[in-house]
């Protein structure tokens, strides 16, 4: 999935923005979920981002930790950026299984190239950031309505911050992760 979103998402006006077919989503999602071999390759990029975004919103906890989702929340208030990366790394380093930071180092390679071509695409790190977020880190317990939508635009920005600041954080070969585009 994430090799397709990083070859046709660049060149995908509202790539994460729009839904695929319900009907195919569906379909695929049980094969995957079975164990089936599926061919995304032949399938719309647009049920493959809602795929992907649905594998993110189905992993346990999320893939930032929701028990650290306070700590997230706060990287964003602490000085400037070069601090802000630091405690990002320290974060990722630190209290993350590996396998979820070798993930992220993917995912941002993928959101990288994808808000390099903005102006083909129209998804900057902002827009990115508000269809993605929401799949990468989510509080441990439910709320009202009001402090989640207050919650999301939060992560919302650390998300843009992450993307806008990816090869600092997690180097500049995120950038050729998957060879050229």
């Amino acid at each position: 999935m994430l090799s397709l979103l990083y070859q046709e998402g660049p060149s995908t006006k509202g790539i994460f923005r729009r839904s695929g077919s319900a009907k195919t989503f569906k379909e695929l999602k049980e094969k995957l979920d079975s164990g089936t071999e599926v061919d995304l390759a032949h399938e719309s990029i647009f049920v493959t981002a809602s795929l992907f975004k649905d594998f993110l919103r189905n992993i346990p906890g999320s893939i930032l930790s929701s028990q650290l989702c306070d700590k997230w929340v706060s990287v964003l208030d602490q000085g400037n950026n070069e601090e802000k990366i630091k405690s990002i790394q320290r974060w990722l380093l630190e209290h993350l299984p590996r396998a979820n930071v070798v993930l992220l180092r993917y995912i941002f390679g993928v959101l990288h190239g994808i808000e390099m071509r903005s102006e083909e695409n129209q998804m900057n790190a902002f827009n990115l950031a508000v269809c993605i977020a929401p799949s990468l880190l989510w509080p441990p317990v439910p709320s009202t309505p009001d402090i989640e939508s207050e919650f999301i635009k939060k992560i919302s920005s650390l998300v843009q911050f992450l993307i806008e600041n990816c090869c600092r954080i997690f180097g500049d070969e995120i950038a050729s992760l998957f060879g050229e585009i």
